[in-house]
């Protein structure tokens, strides 16, 4: 579990498939031994449980609210990333300095913006549903709930996801041939002079 974040300084997570609690907790350990951790696609987390379900949760989560000055919290967030982003400051000690600090190494977003999308994404087998929920169990995608209590942005999110992967199959098919190339021009190369 922990070799995945040994490698690099940043790590670049991608959030499709992976159970929104099990994913959080992994990443709160990690951002507290000092690494920073983008998590992108945060609408297609999963959260066990049905939509209804989710939603029924979702509506009891909002009748918690400041009596005499709502505006002073707690404050429900819509948004897949915030949504994944307050989810993992439970698992944090936020009003210390250094869970603070924990909390500034981490950024989430939905969809793959502009510097992330050029990077290597990680998974983590230990939070993803194909390995940690059974297959006849009800499972809710965050970006439909989100969508369900008023986040407006899914048809964007989902438009911009379309143009970054015509833009990523043209770069793999890009890269493909100019792997073709080198290796056929490896095969041919004589290298009789060289070694003898």
């Amino acid at each position: 579990r922990v070799s995945l974040f040994i490698m690099c300084d940043t790590v670049v997570i991608d959030g499709k498939g992976h159970l929104l609690g099990r994913l959080a907790s992994i990443v709160a350990k990690q951002l507290l031994l000092g690494k920073k951790v983008v998590v992108v696609r945060c609408e297609a987390l999963i959260i066990s449980g049905s939509l209804t379900r989710n939603k029924v949760k979702y509506a009891q989560f909002i009748k918690k609210r400041m009596n005499t000055n709502p505006g002073r919290g707690p404050f429900h967030f819509r948004s897949p990333a915030r949504i994944f982003w307050r989810t993992l400051r439970g698992m944090v000690p936020h009003k210390t300095v250094r869970g603070q600090m924990a909390m500034g190494r981490l950024a989430a977003f939905e969809g793959i913006p502009a510097p992330y999308d050029k990077k290597k994404r990680l998974v983590v087998p230990a939070a993803l549903k194909s390995l940690r929920l059974r297959a006849d169990r009800n499972f809710t995608v965050l970006g439909e709930l989100s969508k369900e209590v008023g986040w407006g942005y899914t048809d964007l999110v989902a438009k911009l996801e379309a143009q970054r992967k015509i833009k990523e199959q043209a770069f793999y098919a890009e890269k493909k041939a100019q792997i073709a190339l080198k290796s056929k021009a490896a095969a041919s190369a004589d290298l009789s002079a060289v070694s003898g």
